[in-house]
């Protein structure tokens, strides 16, 4: 007869750590790699691809031939931006543009924060959605669009507002707003706020959904009012949110786009409008000069990732977190 004193217990069958499995036999942190891995794709095709497009600036690259059979320059397009003084006026002019443009921005993002405080203390639910959606609906509208829109109001023959004006005794004749130069920078400041108003305010709407109700239920038996349930819990509930967002824009400084500043820009109030991207397009695409506006842009990224780095230290020392 054995004893069962010296026998050891039978070995444990279920695993440790074990990494769950799909029915398909696929592992959890695989199925997810699975399902992010077509946008993985498209941001390598559009944004790490065309990185290749730098080498350009090495060259004295002229259109109909070949990059082989142009001449090597190595630093030269790069050494012109500071050497000629010429083309270091036109870059400071153009960074003078975007500096104010961007910093207008920053200054105005506090307006969909506003917005939407304002919004969700509206009583009824129809009219409040019915906001809500005029207000976004200009955001899906392209530029080009909201051209006709400001043609329209603007012409100097049949404009709205030109008719308005001389039917009160305003103006004498028709002037022509859009090619203006006085006061380009506020007026595309105004315009690219009508458009993304709405649609800047959606994030801090989710913010202010998202406080919990019980904060307002007991502030209101408190005796607090509207106003200081607003100014007490709801702003300081998407302060996160907003210094996230402010984080960002502060890393995209440089970045502020071209669209708009395409369709208003004519020969009148380029000076003041031609922002950096639309300097680099105007330089490249119109100008011919392929290397030059490749090299313009290459530091343009250079600066861009330095804000970023700047924005994730600032971003780190402010609220104790980093953004990336």
């Amino acid at each position: 007869m054995s004893s069962a004193a010296g026998t050891s217990p039978p070995p444990q069958t279920a695993a440790v750590n074990r990494p769950s499995v799909g029915r398909r036999g696929i592992s959890e942190r695989y199925r997810l790699f699975l399902y992010a891995f077509p946008f993985l794709v498209l941001v390598f095709l559009f944004s790490y691809l065309p990185l290749y497009g730098w080498i350009y600036s090495l060259y004295n690259y002229r259109p109909g031939f070949k990059l082989s059979d142009t001449p090597f320059v190595g630093l030269q397009w790069f050494r012109s931006i500071f050497a000629n003084p010429t083309q270091t006026q036109e870059v400071l002019r153009v960074m003078k543009n975007t500096v104010a443009m961007s910093t207008l921005g920053i200054l105005t993002s506090v307006f969909p924060v506003a917005f939407a405080i304002l919004l969700t203390e509206l009583r009824s639910a129809r009219f409040k959605k019915g906001v809500q959606i005029l207000t976004t609906l200009p955001n899906f509208i392209s530029w080009v669009l909201v051209y006709a829109i400001a043609f329209m109001l603007f012409n100097v023959d049949n404009g709205l507002i030109n008719r308005l004006m001389i039917d009160f005794g305003l103006q004498e004749r028709g002037f022509n707003y859009l090619a203006s130069d006085s006061h380009t920078w506020l007026s595309m400041i105004l315009w690219s706020t009508w458009k993304g108003l709405g649609w800047g305010a959606i994030m801090y709407i989710a913010a202010i959904s998202s406080i919990d109700q019980e904060l307002y239920d007991a502030a209101k038996v408190d005796g607090a009012g509207r106003f200081r349930q607003m100014w007490n819990i709801t702003v300081p509930g998407i302060m996160p949110t907003f210094f996230v967002l402010l984080l960002l824009s502060i890393a995209n400084f440089i970045n502020n786009g071209m669209e708009q500043y395409f369709v208003f820009q004519n020969p009148i109030n380029k000076d003041h409008i031609e922002v950096l991207d639309l300097y680099v397009y105007n330089t490249g695409m119109l100008g011919t000069n392929f290397s030059f506006a490749t090299a313009v842009s290459m530091l343009k990224s250079i600066i861009s990732i330095g804000l970023l780095f700047f924005a994730n230290r600032l971003s780190k020392w402010v609220r104790g977190e980093s953004i990336i």
